[in-house]
């Protein structure tokens, strides 16, 4: 009779641990699938969310204060739903551009800038160096945005340069777009 008991009571334990493992399971599932249902709904709004263009964005350029030899480039978002501004501005110095202005690796920012209604991303121009080569006056600047891949997005905007023109040489380069414009000039 003894081992009865025993066994009963080892059948009891047993399927109590067992209860509170499968409850422990489906507590655990419901929390992946809350975490999978938050990652679903991240994603489909962030791909609800258009790059920025020429289209929802006005873009504009001046003079940088610091560093000399330095353009502000800005671009607000003109539309009624966020964009991404992605990377850096394609830009073109002057109609007879071969190539669009490097990108300052450097400046990578930490994710994807958003621009909600209403706010402004901002880049940096570096115009020339002394250690870079040839150059001329340039009156105007292409700008295009680039989409999540990296290729031009939307048309290209062509804006007149200040003063009439600004001096560019081998060593102009542009940043990734930034929230601010201090950070937009450091490089």
């Amino acid at each position: 009779m003894r081992k009865s008991t025993r066994t009963r009571s080892f059948s009891r334990t047993t399927a109590s641990s067992l209860a509170v493992a499968a409850l422990a399971l489906v507590g655990f599932q419901a929390t992946a699938q809350s975490a999978s249902a938050a990652t679903t709904a991240a994603t489909a709004k962030a791909s609800s969310i258009a790059a920025c263009t020429t289209a929802n964005t006005k873009v504009t350029v001046g003079k940088a204060s610091r560093p000399i030899n330095h353009l502000l480039l800005k671009a607000t978002n003109t539309g009624s739903k966020p964009c991404y501004a992605y990377s850096a501005p394609f830009l073109r110095a002057g109609a007879d551009a071969q190539a669009p202005l490097r990108w300052v690796e450097d400046s990578t920012p930490q994710s994807v800038l958003t621009l909600e209604p209403g706010r402004t991303a901002y880049a940096g121009i570096l115009t020339y160096s002394p250690d870079g080569e040839g150059g001329s006056q340039v009156k105007d600047l292409g700008v295009l945005f680039t989409d999540r891949s990296g290729r031009p997005a939307g048309s290209e905007k062509s804006l007149r340069l200040p003063d009439g023109g600004v001096f560019f040489n081998s060593a102009a380069a542009v940043t990734y777009w930034q929230d601010n414009a201090a950070d937009a000039l450091f490089w």
